[in-house]
C-alpha cells in the first residue's frame, strides 16, 4: 500500500479553495500511483475555524463541496482514496451538533470513517464549544492489492494520552489502549497541532509510545501555516513499530511525500533545525501568512534603533521581501544620536525603505496646547506616554493611507509588566514578538548575526556578508528613550532576573512560596505580580500575539481584569 502524506496550508473558512487544493493533491497522488492520500485534521476548513462552525450556510455548503470533490476525484483519477478533515453535522436537537471527523473520499462518494474522541480545552483550544466527543475508536478495513489492512485512525489529541510525557494528567478515555484490542496494522494520526517551543520533541515521544504500545507503524500528518496567532509547523513523520523515525517531512513548509508500507529503512533528510532557527522560521511564517490571508502586501514598522524593532524588521523582511517593508524612525529630543544612526544602518543592511519623522515639534504643540487651554502641565509619565501615542498615531496614519500591515514590536516581558503604552507602541495589526521574553529577543538576534544562521539567511534572501542586527543594537542597554538618560532598569529589574520570574508566574504557574524557594526576594516577586495584574486591561486591547510558548499572553491567557487574589 502506497500512501501520500499531504502536509498542507489551508485557509480557514475557504472550503472551496481548500477542496481545490485537495483536488490538486489528488493529481500528484495519481501521477505516482498512490493508493491512499492523508490530509490533516479539519483540512477542508482550516484549523481553528472557531465560530465559523456556527454558520449554517457553511455547514450546508460543506456537503455540496464534498459531493463535488468526490465526483471530480473519481472522474479524473479513478478509485483513489483520500481522507478529508470535516465538521460532521448531527441531526438531532442536542448541542453541540458537530463532530470533528474524517471523511473518506473514494469511488465518487464520501463517508465518515473516524471522529475525534478527546477534545482539548486547554491553552488556545476550546473544542467542546463546537464538537461532541466520539465514544469508540475508529478502524478502517481497507483492501489494497488483494490484501486486507486494518487502519486505526486517531485525530490529533487522541494521541496525547501519556501523562508522563505530555504532563496534563490522565484523560478519561484512552484511544491507544482501546485500539490495542482492535489489532490494527497501521496507526494514523491526522493533526492540526500548533508549534510551541519543545513541541516537536513531545510529539515524537507520545507518537513513539503509541507505536511501540501497538507494535505497528505510525503515520502522523500535521497542518502547516499560520492562522491568526497560531503557527503550525508541519513536521509530519512516520515511525516504525519500534517508535523509530523512518520519514520526516519539512518544517514550516507545505510538503507532499510518499511512503510504501514495506519501506522500513530510515530516510536521510536535511530538515534538522536548531531552537533559534525554528523560532525564526515560525515568526517568519506567522507574519507571512497573517499578511497574505488578511490581504496585506506590505508591512510597516516603527524603527527606534532598539533591538525589538530591529528584530521585527528582520522578520518582516524575511517574510515579505525587502521591497515590501517600510520603516519609520520618529526621534524626539530624548532620542540618542546612536539610536538614530542605528535605525538607519539597520534599514540599509536589510535594504528596506526608511524615513525619519521627528516628533519634537509635535510634542511641543501638545505641551503648549495643554498649558494654554486647561493649564495642564504634563507629569513625567504622562509626557512619556504622549510621545509614544504621537508615534502610534503617525504609524497608524501611514498604515491607513498606504494599506500597510502595522507590526507591533513589544516583547513578552514588556507586555507582562505593562511597560508599554496603549494607543502608542502597542498599536498594530499583529504582535510579532509578543511571546518572546526580552532575554530571548537578545538570543535570537545574536543567533541571527552568527554563522549558525547562514542557511536561514540564504533561505530568506537576507544579507550573508554582514551582520543583520548589528553589534551596536545587540549590545546597547535597553531604553525606551522617553526621558533624559532613561534606561529600562530605572523601572524594572534586569531582564535576566525579570524574565525568570515572569516565566515562573506565567508558564510554570508558580506561587509566591515557590518563587521564594527559587531564591527570589519576596518584595520583588510581589512587585512583579502587581505589575502583571495592573497591566491586564492593556493586554486585552493588544493585537494578536504570535504564539511560541505553552502560555502566551494572547487568546490562551484568560485572566480577568477586575480581580483580587
Amino acid at each position: 500500500m502506497k500512501f501520500l502524506l499531504a502536509q498542507i496550508n489551508p485557509v480557514v473558512g475557504d472550503l472551496e479553495g481548500n477542496a481545490q487544493k485537495i483536488l490538486n493533491i489528488a493529481s500528484k497522488a495519481s501521477s505516482i500511483s498512490a493508493d491512499f492520500v492523508l490530509t490533516p485534521e479539519l483540512s477542508l476548513w482550516g484549523y481553528p475555524a472557531n465560530d465559523l462552525l456556527f454558520k449554517k450556510n457553511l455547514i450546508k455548503n460543506q456537503s455540496q463541496i464534498l459531493d463535488q470533490l468526490a465526483l471530480d476525484i473519481n472522474k479524473k483519477y479513478g478509485n483513489l482514496s483520500i481522507t478529508v478533515g470535516i465538521a460532521e453535522k448531527v441531526n438531532d436537537s442536542f448541542f453541540p451538533n458537530l463532530y470533528n471527523s474524517i471523511a473518506l473520499v473514494e469511488g465518487g462518494e464520501w463517508k465518515i470513517i473516524a471522529r475525534k474522541i478527546i477534545l482539548p480545552t486547554y491553552e488556545v483550544f476550546d473544542e467542546k464549544r463546537y464538537f461532541r466527543s466520539e465514544e469508540k475508536v475508529s478502524v478502517l478495513i481497507k483492501q489494497i492489492k488483494n490484501k486486507t489492512w486494518r487502519l486505526g485512525f486517531t485525530i490529533c489529541e487522541d494521541l496525547w494520552v501519556n501523562k508522563d510525557i505530555e504532563g496534563r494528567g490522565i484523560h478519561r478515555k484512552n484511544p491507544i489502549i482501546d485500539l490495542k484490542k482492535k489489532k490494527v496494522d497501521i496507526l494514523v494520526n491526522l493533526s492540526a497541532s500548533p508549534y510551541t517551543l519543545k513541541k516537536l520533541e513531545l510529539r515524537s515521544k507520545v507518537s513513539s509510545f503509541a507505536a511501540q504500545y501497538l507494535q505497528v507503524p505510525l503515520i502522523y500528518v500535521n497542518q502547516i501555516g499560520a492562522n491568526d496567532n497560531l503557527i503550525f509547523d508541519g513536521n509530519s513523520f512516520i515511525l516504525d513499530k519500534n517508535g523509530s523515525k523512518i520519514k520526516q517531512l519539512k518544517s514550516f513548509s507545505e510538503d507532499l511525500s510518499s511512503w510504501e508500507i514495506e519501506q522500513t529503512k530510515p530516510e536521510k533528510n536535511e530538515f534538522k533545525n536548531s531552537e533559534m532557527s525554528s523560532i525564526f522560521d515560525a515568526l517568519v511564517l506567522g507574519v507571512k501568512d497573517y499578511a497574505k490571508k488578511c490581504g496585506f502586501k506590505t508591512a510597516l514598522v516603527g524603527l527606534s534603533g532598539g533591538i525589538d524593532s530591529a528584530l521585527v524588521s528582520a522578520i518582516a523582511t524575511a517574510a515579505l521581501g525587502s521591497d515590501n517593508v517600510y520603516c519609520v524612525s520618529m526621534p524626539s529630543k530624548w532620542s540618542s544620536s546612536h539610536s538614530k544612526s542605528d535605525a538607519k544602518d539597520l534599514a540599509r543592511r536589510l535594504k528596506i525603505s526608511f524615513k525619519s519623522i521627528p516628533i519634537e515639534n509635535l510634542m511641543s504643540s501638545f505641551e503648549e496646547s495643554f498649558i494654554k487651554t486647561i493649564s495642564f502641565e504634563m507629569a513625567e509619565i504622562t509626557n512619556q506616554n504622549i510621545q509614544s501615542r504621537i508615534r502610534g498615531t503617525l504609524l497608524m496614519a501611514l498604515a491607513n493611507q498606504e494599506k500597510h500591515l502595522l507590526l507591533s514590536t513589544g516583547n513578552k516581558s514588556e507586555l507582562a509588566v505593562g511597560y508599554c503604552t496603549l494607543y502608542g507602541d502597542m498599536n498594530g495589526g499583529l504582535s510579532v514578538i509578543g511571546d518572546l521574553y526580552k532575554t530571548n529577543v537578545f538570543k535570537l538576534c545574536n543567533w541571527l548575526d552568527s554563522e549558525d544562521s547562514i542557511n536561514s539567511r540564504k533561505l530568506y534572501m537576507l544579507n550573508t556578508s554582514v551582520d543583520i542586527i548589528g553589534e551596536n543594537i545587540r549590545t546597547k542597554a535597553p531604553s525606551a528613550e522617553l526621558g533624559p538618560d532613561q534606561l529600562d532598569t530605572d523601572s524594572l529589574p534586569p531582564y535576566s532576573i525579570l524574565d525568570k520570574i515572569l516565566k515562573g508566574i506565567i508558564e510554570e504557574k508558580k506561587d509566591l512560596q515557590q518563587l521564594e524557594e527559587d531564591g527570589y526576594k519576596k518584595d520583588l516577586i510581589l512587585k512583579i505580580i502587581s505589575l502583571i495584574k495592573k497591566a491586564e486591561f492593556k493586554r486585552k486591547q493588544a493585537p494578536p500575539i504570535l504564539k511560541l510558548s505553552s502560555q502566551s499572553l494572547g487568546s490562551d491567557w484568560r485572566v480577568p481584569i477586575a480581580i483580587s487574589y
